[in-house]
């Protein structure tokens, strides 16, 4: 059983084609991103910056489509054998940026218990590193 203080609770799903690329930015962005309070800023400071812990449960039901029929789809989801060494390699990645790491059990039932301080909740996709910004043109990819 793993719990934490203060930090986040972090519910984290491999798509099918995700790989190191997509670990790593979600990590620097997990570890950044200004989520607390600072002196005069309601969104501040980072992670890292209070010294706050992450707690990491997988949760492949992130990827449910449930546009069709009445039972959810979970096609767009890593396979376990995939999902779950990306899913322990976010942990070592949070872990060596220097954050605290709880982990729930990969494919276990679990009961997890949360109060959100705010509440304060944000989606983080790693496709988003592909998109573009509002109103600016997409950017060329590098041929060589």
């Amino acid at each position: 059983m793993s719990s934490i203080g203060r930090g986040l609770v972090l519910f984290v799903a491999a798509a099918l084609g995700d790989g190191s690329a997509d670990l790593e930015y979600l990590a620097q962005k997990t570890a950044h991103l200004r989520l607390f309070p600072g002196d005069d800023d309601r969104f501040a400071r980072s992670l890292l910056e209070v010294g706050g812990t992450a707690l990491v449960v997988s949760q492949f039901t992130l990827y449910a489509q449930t546009r069709k029929g009445r039972r959810p789809s979970f096609t767009e989801a890593a396979p376990p054998d995939v999902a779950e060494p990306l899913i322990a390699a976010f942990c070592e990645r949070l872990e060596a940026l220097g954050l605290r790491v709880g982990k729930g059990r990969f494919g276990a039932y679990m009961e997890v218990e949360l109060c959100n301080d705010g509440p304060v909740t944000v989606l983080l996709d790693s496709a988003d590193r592909q998109r573009s910004r509002r109103g600016q043109e997409p950017r060329a990819k590098d041929s060589g």
